[in-house]
């Protein structure tokens, strides 16, 4: 027999369960991942604002990934391995620090969408229409697709969130490693039809608006490249395009990865690892892709390292 506690204010979390011999591994790798996170996220957000040449559209609107991947993994990760070390009883947090966690989980999921289909707006423009790309993209215009980009993140998940705050609550098990809103609209006894219906939509919209201004954009750069014959075009075309549909794609898989394993409760381990894994896997490879692929930030660092081998 299930025991109930209405509404209580102190919530357990599940937390991430490893066996005794892989304690250490995973939980040494976590700690690296996050520190390396800090490392790599923080290096490319400060030489994008520090290094003139590098305040394009391109690499300004590419600074919010950094921002909502160190946001995600500093709020998260640090509770995750400390609820490891915890013996499972232990794992309590408060109902509105887990309201919080669920936001800001959902808020950069849904910021890094409308991100990403930014930046395929700014690469279209770029290629297909370089002649108004500085008369378009201006600095005045980043600030206001970001500002956008996160506006519609925040009032999508607060939608979200206000509908399941409405719900009362007679358990106090967060069966995850963190606070997300199926976590906690779980909790209630009551219907959570309406929860659903939004969610679903709220994910189905999200994603056919993603997918779809990827490939309308690279449809039309295609077409521009195929006709265009100017290799110089063709090669910036390819560099840009490629290294944003890889974040893209990453991105994307996770998103799917996560959707999927929640309908199916006997998988909920597999679930927590991409729960995690959705947080480290982007947070660690998005500045990684993009500093490999960027001449300009290839050029920073070569004068650097150039700086400090000569005598």
């Amino acid at each position: 027999m299930e025991n109930y506690t209405y509404n209580s204010f102190t919530l357990q979390l599940e937390g991430l369960n490893v066996s005794k011999d892989a304690f250490y591994p995973v939980f040494l790798l976590l700690f690296f991942s996050y520190l390396f996170i800090l490392i790599v996220n923080i290096g490319i957000a400060l030489l994008v604002c520090f290094d003139k040449n590098l305040h394009q559209p391109m690499y300004l609107l590419f600074c919010n990934l950094p921002l909502s991947d160190l946001l995600g993994n500093s709020i998260l990760i640090p509770r995750i391995l400390v609820d490891m070390l915890r013996p499972p009883p232990e794992r309590l947090i408060s109902y509105y620090e887990c309201v919080v966690q669920a936001f800001i989980t959902h808020t950069i999921g849904t910021t890094a969408h409308t991100v990403l289909m930014i930046m395929a707006f700014d690469r279209y423009v770029a290629i297909c229409n370089p002649l108004h790309y500085s008369a378009l993209m201006t600095n005045k215009m980043v600030i206001k697709l970001t500002v956008f980009a996160w506006g519609v993140a925040f009032v999508l998940v607060g939608i979200l969130l206000g509908l399941t705050i409405r719900l009362s609550r007679c358990r106090t098990m967060i069966m995850n490693p963190f606070c997300d809103n199926v976590s906690l609209f779980k909790l209630s006894c009551e219907s959570v039809f309406i929860n659903n219906l939004y969610g679903l939509t709220f994910t189905v919209v999200l994603f056919i608006a993603s997918i779809g201004s990827m490939v309308l954009t690279y449809t039309k750069i295609t077409v521009v490249c195929l006709t265009n014959k100017s290799k110089s075009l063709n090669r910036k075309a390819l560099q840009t395009c490629s290294t944003h549909l890889v974040v893209y794609m990453i991105m994307a898989f996770n998103g799917f990865s996560i959707i999927t394993l929640h309908r199916f409760p006997q998988l909920s381990y597999y679930r927590k690892i991409c729960s995690i894994m959705f947080l480290i896997i982007p947070g660690s490879l998005n500045p990684i892709i993009y500093g490999v692929q960027s001449k300009e930030i290839q050029k920073y660092f070569s004068k650097i390292f150039c700086r400090k081998v000569s005598p």
